[in-house]
Formats: structure tokens, C-alpha cells, sequence
């Protein structure tokens, strides 16, 4: 083995990275204590960016590609190292691969529940859950801000940040919508994309951008849902009187098939009891309802007078007594001047005639 062989064996002449968990982030790649050869090659797949660090400070970042390092797609890192034209020598610096490729399905949900004020039940507490997705958009702001020296960063190590700003955002998207607790199902996604704007511009400065935002459930309390069935169960069933007697029929249905027993007997023989009692009240109810209208009672008929020559009863507006024949003054007029008179009167009002 030569010299030049053994400086090569020292030295990376092939620099990429290859992600299997699906959940890094950022690669710092491992020199293994060795250089980085001038004309080295460098492989950026897709969805990878690739940033050389000098000395802690960044330098030369690198798109999807491949490369061969040269100082003339090195300039940041030629000026840092004060490189002459030519400069064919190893060269130490440190390479990190950042991750741009979405990371999907992340959960997100409120630790505590939410208080929110609403017009039709108060004061109320909510709570939310849902997920998102989320890319790096700037490399160099994520390596300041985030990654430090670490020589791995997953999606995990930054989902809690994310999380608490989504909860926060989300509750101001609630309260300034003022949406009632009864509508806010049927506008989740105008919600998500709402508290999506107002996220992202707070995760700009790290270099992290949400590419969707989902509002899975908004639960409220279990005491209002609870009052809320109640609500719906009243619509539901709509006439309660029906409702009830055919609650009471089924309850009788289920005891009469029960297995007979002293109990059981006594329970039937009750359950029999209030049967009766309620198809009775059931009929009465329904002859009531198919009775027709009350008429008026017909008004008393006038009673007839005497026959003056034998004193039998005579019908109302008799011309002949019909006991003796003898012809009858006409009844309620007067026999002087023929007007009407009023009945019980004695003397005639028109003529004076004596009735």
C-alpha cells in the first residue's frame, strides 16, 4: 500500500444519507474521524438539502443533486477557510442533512380543556384534537434555531412546540369567530384553515411551515351533552302522553313473558290492573276526541191556553177547542184591532182592548 493509498484510505471521497426512520429530520453525518477529500462526491437525493458547517458557522448549502466538491461550488466555505486557487487537499467541516419532505400525520390535542364563552349555554369548557403536517422551509433557519449540535432531530423533538402553538391559535380562532358550541361541527375545516394562517407566521422563525391543519372533534362537556340528548330525545319522540303509554305497554309486554312465579303473578296480576286503567283511560281519550260538538238544547215550547167553554188543554195556535169544537180566538193578537201582542199581556197596547 502507497502513501497516496493510504492518505485515500483517511480521507470520504462519497458523501450522502439515506433516511429509514421516516422521522428524522436532521442527519449529521459521521466523518468517523476522517476528511473530506477535494473532488469528493456528494449526493443530494430528493426532498434533502445538504449544508456544510466550518467551524460551528454555517456555510455552503446544497439542493437535491449530485456534486463534486470543488472550490467552485464551495465559495462560503473557500472564503471561511482562505483556500487558494487550486487547493486539492483534505479538508475537515461538518455536513448535516435536513429533511424537506412533509411529515404526516401528527397528532395534536388540548391538554386542558378550553374555556370558551357561548350565548346559548354559558360559559363552557372545550376540548379538541385533531392532526397535521408540517415541512422545513428554511434549512438555515431550522439549524440556528433548533438543531444545535445534536447529531440526530426527529419530528417528535420539535411536535410539542408545534402543538402549543396550534392549541393557542386554535382557541383565538374559536373565541373571535364567536360560532356557537351547536355550529362549530358543521365548520371545522373554515376553523382549521383559519387557525393554519395563524400559525404559520409563528413558525416561520423556525424554519417549519404547517401544510395542513385538521379539527378532528370539538367535545364539550359531558353534562351538556347529556342536556343536549335530553333536547333531542324530546324532539324525537314529539307527543309524551303516546310516548308514555307505549312505555307502559312495553314494560307490561316484558313482564308478562317473564317466568312465572309467586312475584311474577303478583306482578302480572298489577301489571293486568294497570293495563285496564290505561286502555280505559286510552278509550276515554278516544271517545272524547270522536264525541261530536254539544247542540244546544232546543228552545221551550210556548204552552197552549183553556178552552173557555169546557176548559180542555188547547195546542199553541188552535183556531177549534179539540174537546167541544168552539171556535178559538186567534192567540197573541188582539181581537179589537188585530195587532200583535206580547204574550201574559191583559190589556191590548194599540187599542186597550181587555184581552
Amino acid at each position: 500500500m502507497g502513501i497516496l493509498d493510504m492518505i485515500r484510505g483517511q480521507c470520504i471521497d462519497v458523501i450522502e444519507w439515506t433516511d429509514a426512520s421516516q422521522d428524522t429530520i436532521v442527519h449529521k453525518y459521521d466523518m468517523k474521524g476522517k476528511e473530506i477529500m477535494m473532488g469528493a462526491q456528494l449526493t443530494v437525493r430528493e426532498s434533502q438539502t445538504a449544508i456544510f458547517v466550518n467551524e460551528g458557522q454555517l456555510a455552503d448549502i446544497f439542493q437535491p443533486g449530485r456534486y463534486e466538491l470543488q472550490t467552485s461550488n464551495m465559495p462560503i466555505l473557500t472564503a471561511l477557510k482562505s483556500w487558494k486557487f487550486g487547493f486539492n487537499s483534505p479538508f475537515k467541516a461538518d455536513v448535516y442533512f435536513i429533511s424537506t419532505k412533509q411529515f404526516l400525520d401528527r397528532k395534536w390535542g388540548t391538554t386542558n380543556p378550553v374555556m370558551m364563552r357561548d350565548a346559548e349555554f354559558g360559559m363552557i369548557r372545550l376540548r379538541a384534537f385533531g392532526s397535521y403536517a408540517f415541512r422545513v422551509t428554511d434549512p438555515e433557519a431550522l439549524l440556528r434555531e433548533c438543531f444545535g449540535t445534536n447529531q440526530v432531530y426527529k419530528a417528535s423533538d420539535i411536535d410539542g412546540q408545534i402543538k402549543r402553538i396550534a392549541v393557542s391559535s386554535l382557541s383565538d380562532a374559536i373565541a373571535e369567530s364567536k360560532i356557537p358550541a351547536l355550529d362549530l361541527a358543521a365548520n371545522y375545516d373554515e376553523l382549521s384553515s383559519y387557525a393554519q394562517q395563524v400559525i404559520n407566521p409563528k413558525l416561520a422563525n423556525l424554519g417549519i411551515q404547517l401544510t395542513s391543519f385538521v379539527i378532528e372533534n370539538i367535545s364539550l362537556p359531558e353534562e351538556v351533552e347529556k342536556a343536549m340528548d335530553r333536547r333531542t330525545s324530546m324532539g324525537v319522540v314529539g307527543d309524551l302522553n303516546r310516548y308514555t303509554q307505549f312505555q307502559a305497554a312495553e314494560a307490561l309486554r316484558e313482564s308478562a313473558s317473564a317466568p312465572g312465579s309467586s312475584a311474577g303473578a303478583g306482578m302480572g296480576m298489577g301489571a293486568g290492573m294497570a293495563m285496564g286503567q290505561m286502555f280505559a283511560q286510552a278509550m276515554q281519550m278516544n271517545q272524547q276526541q270522536a264525541a261530536p260538538a254539544p247542540q244546544a238544547a232546543p228552545a221551550p215550547q210556548a204552552k197552549g191556553g183553556f178552552c173557555p167553554e169546557c176548559g180542555a188543554q188547547l195546542t199553541p195556535g188552535a183556531r177549534f177547542c179539540p174537546s167541544c169544537g168552539a171556535k178559538q180566538a186567534a192567540s197573541g193578537v188582539c181581537p179589537g184591532c188585530g195587532k200583535s201582542v206580547q204574550p201574559g199581556a191583559k190589556f191590548c197596547a194599540n187599542c186597550g182592548t181587555k184581552l
